[in-house]
C-alpha cells in the first residue's frame, strides 16, 4: 500500500503509479498548454485517456473526436480506450485542459472504445442508510460487463461534503488507485487503507493492494471527486468484486439500531 501527494500540476505529464508496482498499471495526469498536440503509442498496454477538464481533439485510426469537461462534479466523462500499439493524438483546445491516463499490459487485441457521458452508468449508493452520511454517486466508465477485453476498470465517485464512500468496510483480491481531486483545493479528507490512515489533499492519490479494506471521507464543506482504477488479475476479473468485513455487516440491515444523541 502506498500514498502519495503531487500537490500543483506540472505542465506534461505528472506520472502517480507504475505498472511496475503491485498497482500493474501506469496511471498520471496529462497537463496540457491550449494549441499543444501530444501523441501517445504504446507497444505492450492497453490505454484509456479520460477527460477532466478543459477541452481536446482527440484522433486515432482515422477517427476523431471532441472531449469537452467544465465540472468534474455535475458532467459524466468522455472516455477513449485503446488496445497496444494504436497511436492517439490529442489537441488541446483550452489553456490548462487536463486529461487522466490509465494503462496496463494486455495482449489481447480489440477495437477501441470511445465513451460518451451517456454511455457512462451513474448509481446512488448508500441512499437511504446511515442517515445518508454514506450516500454517494458512482459513476461507471468502463468494466468487466461492457468491456471484457480489457484487463482495466475505470470509473468515479463523487462524495458530498462530510460524506463517507467505500462503505461499509470491503475488500477485493484485485489491486485498485485512487485519485482525488476537490471543488476547493484546501479541501480535505482521510483515506484508510487497512489499519493506517492517510490525509487526503487536492491531487493526491492512494494505491490499494489486495485484501486491504478502503473507506475514504470527506471533510464537511468540501466536495470530493475521485476516480476509481481496478486491475484484473489472470483469470481472476474484478466482476464487482467486494467481501464486506463482517463485523461491520449489520450495518446493512435497515432496521439497525445506531445511537444518536437525545435532545
Amino acid at each position: 500500500m502506498r500514498f502519495g501527494r503531487l500537490g500543483e500540476l506540472k505542465h506534461g505529464y505528472n506520472a502517480m503509479t507504475t505498472r511496475e508496482s503491485d498497482m500493474l498499471m501506469d496511471i498520471g495526469y496529462q497537463l496540457f498548454d491550449e494549441n499543444e498536440v501530444v501523441e501517445f503509442e504504446d507497444r505492450l498496454q492497453e490505454t484509456a485517456f479520460v477527460i477532466l477538464t478543459g477541452k481536446v481533439e482527440i484522433a486515432w485510426e482515422g477517427k476523431k473526436e471532441i472531449m469537452e469537461r467544465h465540472s468534474l462534479f455535475e458532467e459524466n466523462p468522455y472516455c477513449l480506450l485503446v488496445p497496444k500499439a494504436v497511436k492517439v493524438t490529442i489537441k488541446a483546445l483550452q489553456q490548462n485542459t487536463e486529461v487522466l491516463v490509465q494503462q496496463t499490459i494486455n495482449e489481447k487485441t480489440f477495437q477501441p472504445v470511445f465513451f460518451r457521458p451517456e454511455d457512462v452508468q451513474a448509481d446512488v449508493f448508500g441512499a437511504g442508510l446511515w442517515k445518508g452520511t454514506a450516500e454517494r454517486t458512482v459513476r461507471t466508465i468502463f468494466d468487466y460487463d461492457n468491456a471484457p477485453f480489457s484487463n482495466m476498470v475505470n470509473g468515479e465517485v463523487i462524495n458530498s461534503p462530510g460524506r463517507w464512500s467505500g462503505y461499509i468496510p470491503h475488500n477485493h483480491p484485485q489491486p485498485e488507485v485512487y485519485t482525488y481531486k476537490f471543488d476547493k483545493p484546501q479541501g480535505f479528507g482521510a483515506c484508510f487503507i487497512g489499519d493506517n490512515a492517510f490525509k487526503i489533499s487536492h491531487n493526491s492519490w492512494s494505491e490499494l493492494s489486495g485484501g486491504y479494506m478502503h473507506p475514504q471521507v470527506t471533510a464537511p464543506g468540501y466536495a470530493m471527486w475521485y476516480s476509481w482504477m481496478i486491475r484484473h488479475l489472470d483469470n481472476d476479473p474484478w466482476i464487482k468484486t467486494r467481501n464486506d468485513l463482517p463485523e461491520h455487516t449489520w450495518l446493512l440491515d435497515p432496521q439497525a439500531e445506531i445511537w444518536e444523541p437525545k435532545r
